[in-house]
């Protein structure tokens, strides 16, 4: 009389078995597919030309209470060799502006498909944008800024244009979003360590929300790089180099010293004696002058002992 159990419990097993068999194979593939490896910021044969840093309008990042990304951008830039940051010595101006900002999903896919330039637009019909960026880690997430995502989690994004400074007109755009953050910034963090480094890196990778937003800026800075091909021909030619002028210089007159300070009562730093030539630095108090030596000390010295 027991045996219809012992069928029936077997039965129950075998159905156990077989329900587990498909959990274990579609619907965990499914999951599987969905989850994207972590992310890792793309590198480039050569820089696509200088970029100056500059917030946009979406500030996202102070609600998070977080200071300017830009830091973050730089980092990524020197760390990728896409782009090299604009010095500011050189008197030339940068080749390209590139704006970063972060918010909500809306706030950032919005600004984005305001500033859609005719190049990237471009590059979108011609279906030559999709290739590139499904080429890249993550990069089909980064065509969600032509689309929209779907979900009610919460989504941090950031987007990044770069913006032609003759024009004003935004060349390449790039954006990114993250629901759960694939990085991890122990033992070192690799290239995402690397980036995070920084004072402000230190502070974006200390909280959850920072973290997303690393992740967030990563996948933008990935999906402008991607355009590099057709940035390089934008980009405003070299300019020739200008032999630098001599700097004017003074000698001194007489056995004098160099003093911290435009006063004869400050600490004396040398002695400087006669025939000895000093650069100026332009600036000038009273009867002295700031002057600095062959050695890169710099002070100041009585405009009387000097010819």
């Amino acid at each position: 009389m027991r045996r219809p159990a012992m069928l029936s419990r077997e039965k129950f097993i075998a159905a156990f078995a077989l329900a587990a068999g498909l959990l274990g194979g579609i619907p965990t593939a499914a999951l599987a597919a969905d989850k994207e490896p972590p992310v890792t910021l793309a590198k480039c044969d050569k820089s696509y030309g200088s970029v100056a840093l500059v917030d946009g309008d979406t500030q996202g990042w102070t609600k998070y209470g977080l200071s300017s990304p830009r830091e973050l951008i730089a980092a990524m830039a020197t760390e990728s060799g896409c782009f090299t940051i604009h010095n500011v010595a050189s008197g030339q101006p940068a080749a390209f502006l590139m704006n970063v900002i972060a918010g909500d999903k809306e706030e950032v896919d919005q600004a984005i498909e305001k500033a859609k330039g005719v190049a990237m637009e471009g590059l979108v019909r011609s279906g030559a944008a999709s290739g590139m960026l499904r080429g890249l880690p993550g990069g089909a997430s980064m065509l969600g800024m032509f689309g929209g995502f779907g979900g009610k989690k919460k989504v941090v994004a950031a987007g990044i244009r770069l913006i032609s400074p003759a024009s004003g007109q935004t060349l390449a755009q790039g954006a990114g979003e993250v629901k759960k953050t694939t990085l991890s910034f122990g033992g070192g963090g690799g290239t995402i360590g690397a980036v995070a480094s920084g004072a402000t890196g230190a502070a974006y990778a200390g909280s959850k929300d920072g973290q997303m937003l690393i992740e967030a800026f990563v996948k933008a800075f990935n999906a402008v790089s991607a355009q590099g091909p057709a940035l390089a021909s934008m980009a405003p030619p070299a300019p020739a180099p200008v032999a630098a002028a001599p700097a004017a210089t003074a000698t001194a007159a007489v056995d004098t010293k160099m003093f911290t300070s435009a006063n004869v009562k400050s600490a004396a730093l040398r002695t400087v004696r006669a025939g000895t030539a000093l650069t100026p630095t332009g600036q000038r108090t009273g009867l002295f002058i700031e002057v600095q030596d062959s050695f890169g000390t710099k002070g100041w010295v009585s405009v009387e002992d000097m010819r």
